[in-house]
């Protein structure tokens, strides 16, 4: 334990324990990280560094390969300061008729009706509405990094400005995937098929 409590190593070896996952120690090049597998998906959480010359941030990221037939795509974000602003400025905004639900996040979408359908599901809702900061979307293979995933396999991905050493967030986040990712096979966008992906 360091000065400021346990570190994160700690933390994310402790939520291993208690969900029953898997911790991968870090090495020289690359950073510890933590996997869960959920039927045929593996649910990868860890931490990357961007340098802007000066200074860094360290982001914590959470992912999830999955094999995405329609090719849906969605991004859901806390509503923010400038949200109001962006409606004004015609930004989409998709509502599924919870006012709770669409007072807090913008919603956005390739597929309003099949969006829509996805977050009509109470439990999944009940999960977004628990994290108290979130954006979640689905989004392509990470070009970037040089790692193409195969034709039709997407991600689900999670990203936070901060390392998360609150377990009950993180267990919150897995669970919040898994049942994301459950829902979108209910809803015919995503298959319980394997995505042939190593992250």
């Amino acid at each position: 334990m360091g000065w400021f409590g346990p570190s994160k190593n700690e933390v994310w070896q402790q939520l291993c324990h208690e969900i029953g996952a898997e911790f991968v120690a870090g090495g020289f090049w690359r950073g510890s990280k933590v996997q869960a597998h959920v039927f045929s998906w593996t649910i990868t959480l860890d931490t990357y560094t961007v340098s802007t010359g000066h200074s860094s941030e360290t982001f914590t990221r959470m992912r999830a390969p999955f094999v995405n037939p329609e090719g849906l795509r969605f991004t859901i974000y806390r509503k923010g300061f400038f949200s109001d602003l962006g409606k004004l400025l015609g930004m989409q905004d998709i509502e599924i008729g919870d006012t709770e639900f669409d007072e807090a996040f913008i919603l956005k979408g390739n597929n309003e009706s099949r969006v829509r359908d996805l977050f009509s599901r109470p439990r999944l809702r009940e999960l977004l509405l628990a994290q108290p900061r979130l954006r979640l979307q689905i989004k392509d293979d990470e070009e970037w990094l040089r790692k193409r995933f195969p034709e039709s396999v997407d991600e689900l991905y999670f990203q936070a400005s901060s390392v998360i050493r609150d377990i009950e967030r993180l267990k919150g986040l897995f669970d919040l995937f898994a049942e994301a990712l459950d829902q979108l096979c209910l809803v015919g966008s995503a298959t319980r098929d394997q995505p042939g992906v190593e992250i």
